[in-house]
């Protein structure tokens, strides 16, 4: 059953560089005639590899290949793959450091490597997650507990109009209601504004209120905008506010130190979440948060029970750093990544992005019909086409709706948009470890051929090529 299943995914791996970048998910009555209730009889492997490779996993995004520039890509690395089927097939508890101690500590190890690439300082914590969602939440409690304690009611949270919309639930999730999160405006490069930050800040303490928190991007999902993190930072240590940073995106650029200066005060956050399936080209579902003041952490959630063994100090324990008990064994898939890759090769694969993005934006900003509304800070760049008979906002808005849909259609690659203050743009994000110079070249040349095609068609015709 193993070599069954591992031809089939091999086999899949070899053809994803000539699958359409987006599959037909248009499959509502597919998705109906699935619906069964459970099966009394056992069925054999092959039907259900059938079933799977040939008629379920084509339709949809095609995340893992390297036409797809939509959303914030992740690559999926095979090493990453070996790694949970060890974790799953060997099923060790890892929850507690007794129960596995020297798997638990190849964890810690990933989690270190972590702290060193961000440049935290010794004494930093961090915990494996789902995703980004789950570390931010864990980051706010961590503020919450040691700025609020039992007066959250009273606590504010402060955020840009750029900013992931986890950031708004995990504070929901941490008892931080809506009327107490505060939406800062940005500048005209999508950066929060500092001064803004400021005023928001003093007219809560005039209020009476508490602020706690300010919840920055290295990287955001629109436009890939960086905020000025020094100057928050400065902003955070004269307020005595946590000063948390969603680099859920964009902080694996920091591995790479000429890249460094783009991401200037990442390292003076005092929380900082981490998606290691966006910036490592890992599996989904590989989120991760470090803490500055590891305490912190601990303090938010160690603790024991009669048939637990006694907490110990020396090594790490998960338990005692996050909210589960039971858990998978997350950390695997960082480390033997790490393990078989390197950093070295790993910088340059990042880097490579970065530049592909840069020579790519130039591109298509010399496009007819195209206006830049972003260029990268990072990877990612956004655009919207304009033309004479485009005349109204809506009108751009719906050509550059078209221009999406027309060349995710053409297969080569698949983008996706975003409205910011009414305008509807389109993105590109560069950020799988398969796509290179000849993806972004095939994807410079859809663009231009779907722009002049629908600036010669005019506003309304939704014809797709």
């Amino acid at each position: 059953m193993g070599r069954a299943v591992v031809e089939r995914c091999v086999e899949h791996l070899a053809k994803i560089s000539d699958a359409p970048s987006c599959g037909d998910t248009a499959s509502a009555e597919l998705c109906r005639s699935l619906r069964e209730a459970a099966p009394d009889e056992p069925s054999g492997l092959d039907p259900l590899l059938s079933l799977l490779f040939e008629e379920l996993i084509p339709r949809s995004f095609t995340t893992p290949g390297p036409g797809y520039l939509a959303y914030i890509p992740g690559g999926g690395v095979y090493p990453a793959a070996l790694a949970d089927f060890i974790a799953d097939a060997t099923n060790r508890y890892t929850g507690v450091w007794a129960a596995s101690p020297a798997l638990v500590q190849l964890e810690a190890n990933a989690l270190e490597w972590l702290r060193e690439w961000m440049h935290f300082p010794v004494g930093t914590a961090g915990l494996f997650t789902p995703g980004g969602s789950m570390a931010t939440f864990n980051a706010i409690l961590c503020a919450r507990e040691r700025h609020l304690g039992a007066s959250i009611r009273e606590g504010t949270l402060y955020t840009s109009d750029q900013a992931h919309h986890s950031i708004v639930k995990a504070a929901k999730l941490a008892g931080i209601f809506h009327d107490r999160v505060r939406v800062i405006p940005t500048d005209a490069d999508f950066r929060m504004k500092v001064d803004a930050l400021a005023d928001a800040i003093a007219e809560d303490r005039r209020r009476g209120l508490r602020p706690f928190m300010v919840a920055s991007s290295a990287g955001t999902t629109n436009t890939g905008a960086v905020d000025p993190l020094d100057e928050i930072a400065d902003l955070c240590q004269r307020e005595g506010l946590w000063h948390h940073i969603d680099g859920a995106y964009g902080a694996f650029f920091h591995l790479c130190p000429e890249l460094q200066p783009l991401l200037s005060g990442l390292p003076r956050g005092d929380s900082l979440t981490l998606d290691p399936h966006k910036g490592m080209f890992l599996p989904y579902g590989t989120g991760a948060l470090l803490v500055r003041d590891g305490n912190a952490l601990r303090a938010v959630h160690s603790a024991t029970a009669g048939y637990l063994p006694e907490n110990q100090g020396e090594f790490y324990d998960p338990a005692q750093y996050g909210p589960e008990l039971s858990r998978g064994f997350p950390g695997l898939r960082v480390w033997m990544a790490v393990k078989m890759f390197g950093a070295v090769r790993y910088r340059a694969a990042i880097a490579e992005k970065r530049a592909l993005a840069v020579r790519a934006a130039e591109e298509v900003a010399r496009i007819p019909g195209i206006v830049m509304d972003a260029w990268p800070q990072l990877s990612l760049f956004a655009f919207h086409v304009e033309g004479p008979a485009l005349t109204t906002q809506a009108a751009r808005n719906e050509a550059t709706r078209r221009l999406m849909e027309r060349v995710t259609a053409r297969g080569r690659v698949m983008l996706t948009g975003c409205t910011v203050d009414g305008r509807h743009l389109a993105r590109v994000c560069v950020l799988s470890f398969r796509t290179h110079q000849d993806r972004m070249t095939a994807c410079v040349e859809d663009i231009a051929a779907e722009v002049a095609a629908i600036l010669a068609e005019g506003p309304g015709d939704r014809t797709v090529a």
